[in-house]
């Protein structure tokens, strides 16, 4: 009888720490998921979208042309 309450003891004991472990997966997940949806709403406030971003270079890359064209056409003396 002493080796069934031995193994019963260490059964618990696994069991036990088995679900402390289960649980704090369970609390990570859930925070991940949190700070995943938090991140969701917070990146396009922070990063330029690449079609603003090209829009933008685009609008550099003419008037970089105007200037270059300026100077072309004047004249040196």
């Amino acid at each position: 009888m002493e080796y069934q309450s031995l193994i019963n003891t260490g059964a618990g004991i696994a069991f036990t720490v088995a679900g402390w472990f289960a649980r704090e997966m369970w609390t990570a997940v859930k925070d991940l998921k949190s700070d995943l949806a938090k991140l969701r709403e917070e990146l396009p406030k922070t990063y330029v979208t690449r079609d603003d971003s090209r829009e933008d270079i685009r609008e550099i890359k003419e008037m970089l042309g105007k200037i270059f064209d300026k100077l072309d056409g004047k004249a040196d003396k």
